[in-house]
């Protein structure tokens, strides 16, 4: 989603994360207001809640999903564990290791330790 990888979500990354998820016409004066909805710079935890508001008809799963799918480009329904975990406490929202280690106690991982993300999302959603 962070194009350019500075922590932050730009007008360039939203266009490219809905083109993503099917959704080519949006149109730059809707992505400017759901710039200026935000209180500052928007980093992955604000942006998560933003984009979700913005997305009509989609259920809280698919959102979830979709944000997880960001992450896995080759499609494999699973995401590195320490990849993720290096995210999430690297960012500009950091995440604490204690965090961290409660959500992948709720995840499943996989036999190479990748963390299955549509099991995941169920259960944070539910």
């Amino acid at each position: 989603m962070d194009r350019n990888q500075d922590g932050f979500i730009d007008k360039e990354d939203l266009k490219a994360t809905y083109a993503s998820l099917g959704k080519i016409n949006v149109k730059d004066k809707e992505l400017d207001t759901m710039l200026k909805e935000a209180l500052g710079p928007i980093n992955f935890t604000m942006f998560l809640n933003m984009f979700g508001e913005k997305l009509s008809g989609t259920d809280m799963e698919e959102i979830i999903l979709n944000a997880f799918k960001m992450l896995d480009p080759d499609g494999k329904s699973g995401v590195n564990k320490d990849y993720m975990e290096r995210l999430l406490m690297s960012r500009a929202d950091e995440t604490t290791a204690e965090e961290v280690d409660q959500t992948f106690q709720l995840a499943t991982m996989d036999a190479t330790g990748n963390l299955h993300y549509k099991a995941l999302s169920y259960v944070t959603h539910g």
